[in-house]
């Protein structure tokens, strides 16, 4: 039977939208690409992942000892093949709120030898079984580079300066000596550090004023430099104006990044996804604290440090972000473990979202870490026995694997809805991507229950028709994967033989698809 979706699939695209326009309900949304205007240029740090020392995300996610599922050195091999998919090219450690009590010493040397400690934070018994060499190894092994945070609430500046030393120094000192001594002659060069971890809020232990935390974060900084100045370091920031104002006055001059952290999450399958627009909202509060502190440090004699004035303006580093929202219900019992995030496609559908605004603002945020990588409100949900993957690690992984690295000009309008707290939403997220002779056009359909159809017009970049179309989604917005169903959300591909200049293309109720599109 001839229906009005396969009516209107057989006409023309012209036709198709003077048809919706007329009716006065369009469903089409019009989408204009420029491959000719470039507006971002996307950092592949983006991708980064963050591993804590909670719950089971590294003892019995990634670490498991004793486990025959594991290699000699205690790696979860099935965990590791799933990390290698998702090719993280950074990982944070150790923390997350985790590093205010953390002293990296207690992590090193023989592993019979480390003393087991109370963990303020989470309120759990560390063994220090995983340490520093134990993250260089499997950062190693996965190919990524390691981001390091210090402990700036009960640490001190000398403790930060004696861990870059260990980890990267080469002269005849002590701290060197100390990392050859454990068997890495070699130092591992870690590159990013992070200049704690939400020293605003009062659950970090040793929180700080703005100011308190700029006085000890700089004399940090410039001991670490001192040691070795190709660091790159984070500052913290705390997704308030001032707060990061005053940091960056002080700190402006030597650190490359500040932190943006982010996380959201109802059961109102809407507004969950409207919620990107306010974590973009946060992106332009830190920005614009970013201009403002750049532009009164270039304008002051003395500076508050003796650096050379940096050609390139503060990055922001988004290092915490996720939807987690059964936590925040002490009310619903069914959840026995609330860091343990069982996701669903919605889910999916607004990480994908999230990587979206990082690739538009990608000449801004030049790196972000999802929080986190295994068990704990993650992508990756393992037991004793083997692991799944959650609909969240669909899009990460296509993401990652298929983007280009030039993001350029998309301009859409269709139909959308009314957030009370994010205003007018499209159904239709759009961002497009090039990379060589490649065009990546991401979508994602909100909308709940429709499919929704698409006019696109393509210029500066000629489609052959011969293209590829991946698509995640599933029976419902509700659907999981889980130990007894693991492949209830997963990545279908296809091959596409009508990609056009002018082409239009129906995008399933609630999914994430990819069209891809060759010269």
């Amino acid at each position: 039977m001839m229906t009005r979706r396969r009516l209107l699939a057989t006409l023309p695209a012209a036709a198709l939208l003077r048809g919706q326009q007329n009716s006065g309900t369009s469903d089409v949304t019009r989408v204009r690409i420029d491959a000719g205007e470039i507006t971002a240029r996307v950092n592949p740090m983006i991708f980064g992942q963050f591993i804590e020392h909670l719950g089971r995300c590294i003892y019995g996610g990634i670490y498991e000892e004793g486990s025959p599922l594991s290699d000699e050195r205690g790696f979860r091999k099935d965990v590791l093949a799933a990390v290698k998919r998702l090719n993280p090219p950074m990982l944070r450690w150790p923390g997350g709120n985790f590093v205010s009590s953390y002293h990296w010493e207690d992590g090193v040397g023989p592993k019979d030898q480390r003393p087991r400690r109370f963990d303020t934070a989470w309120f759990a018994v560390e063994p220090n079984r995983f340490g520093t060499n134990e993250c260089i190894e499997y950062c190693r092994a996965i190919g990524a580079e390691p981001y390091f945070c210090i402990n700036l609430g009960t640490g001190t500046i000398e403790e930060a300066a004696n861990w870059v030393e260990y980890c990267n120094g080469t002269s005849d000192t002590h701290y060197a000596n100390l990392r050859q001594k454990h068997g890495y002659a070699e130092p591992h060069n870690v590159k990013y550090w992070g200049l704690g971890n939400e020293i605003y809020g009062t659950w970090q232990a040793g929180h700080k004023s703005a100011e308190d935390y700029a006085k000890v974060a700089l004399e940090a900084a410039k001991m670490m430099k001192w040691i070795d100045p190709s660091i790159r370091l984070v500052a913290c920031g705390a997704g308030d104006p001032q707060w990061d104002l005053t940091v960056l006055e002080s700190l402006g001059a030597i650190v490359d990044y500040i932190s943006v952290h982010f996380y959201t999450g109802s059961d109102d399958y809407y507004e969950t996804l409207a919620s990107v627009k306010r974590a973009e909202h946060q992106l332009q509060l830190a920005d614009s604290a970013i201009e403002i502190a750049m532009s009164r440090i270039r304008g002051h004699e003395p500076r508050s440090v003796d650096f050379p004035l940096r050609e390139k303006r503060v990055e922001l580093a988004f290092d915490e972000w996720n939807i987690w929202y059964r936590r925040r219900d002490g009310r619903n019992r069914a959840v026995k473990d609330k860091l343990e995030e069982p996701y669903n496609l919605r889910d999916a559908l607004w990480t994908t979202s999230m990587l979206h605004l990082f690739q538009r603002w990608g000449d801004k945020v030049t790196m972000a870490n999802l929080a986190q990588m295994v068990n704990v409100i993650a992508p990756i949900h393992t037991n004793p026995q083997g692991m799944y993957l959650e609909p969240n690690f669909f899009p990460l992984e296509l993401y990652r694997a298929h983007s280009g690295d030039r993001v350029i000009h998309s301009w859409t309008d269709g139909p959308g809805y009314d957030s009370p707290t994010a205003g007018r939403t499209q159904y239709l997220d759009v961002c497009a991507t090039l990379a060589s002779e490649r065009l990546a056009i991401g979508v994602v359909n909100r909308h709940k229950d429709r499919p929704l159809g698409a006019q696109f017009e393509i210029s500066g970049f000629k489609p052959g028709r011969a293209g590829k179309v991946f698509t995640i989604n599933g029976p419902s917005p509700d659907a999981a994967n889980s130990f007894e169903q693991p492949n209830l959300v997963a990545t279908a591909t296809r091959d596409y033989s009508d990609f056009s200049s002018q082409f239009t293309f129906e995008f399933p109720a609630h999914s994430v698809t990819m069209l891809e599109l060759g010269t």
